[in-house]
């Protein structure tokens, strides 16, 4: 089957954006991002949003400048479930990446579940490497509407930028 060429652009999330992303996540989730909008005002993060001529996000991520002295932490990254291994991501990561450089900064880094192998090998591609592991934990919504702490154990990556 021969594929699709779409072009993609990625901009600021704005909160009119959140009705499109209930694919990214629960009603909490979408609350915490509208939060991190909030914070995106006031210059402490940077959300991303990687949009189709329709200029809907499909891809959506944060970084955060308060995180981690002199470094960017990536966080909140999600691609559209139907279009995910298409490239996205790694153009979502690249993106938060010149953010970063753009304020200066020279390295980036990022917590990924260990339990998440598949997005642990994204980030190793685009050249992040594992310096430690460290427990995580977050309120998560269920299907029924039930608010629970999830907890894991992340590891701890970052990446040098130029």
């Amino acid at each position: 089957m021969p594929g699709v060429l779409v072009d993609l652009s990625v901009r600021d999330l704005r909160p009119s954006d959140l009705e499109w992303c209930s694919w990214s996540g629960t009603a909490l989730h979408l609350t915490r991002v509208a939060h991190e909008l909030e914070r995106a005002r006031t210059g402490a993060v940077d959300y991303l949003a990687v949009c189709p001529p329709s200029d809907l996000p499909v891809a959506i991520g944060g970084v955060d400048y308060e995180v981690c002295p002199g470094a960017g932490t990536l966080w909140q990254l999600t691609v559209h479930p139907a279009l995910r291994s298409c490239g996205i991501g790694s153009l979502l990561i690249r993106a938060a990446e010149q953010r970063i450089t753009a304020r200066g900064l020279d390295r980036a880094e990022l917590k990924v579940e260990e339990n998440n192998p598949r997005a642990r090998a994204l980030y190793e591609r685009l050249g992040y490497t594992a310096y430690g592991r460290e427990p995580d934990a977050w309120d998560e919504e269920t299907p029924d509407g039930v608010i629970q702490r999830y907890e894991t154990v992340c590891a701890v990556m970052r990446k040098p930028l130029p």
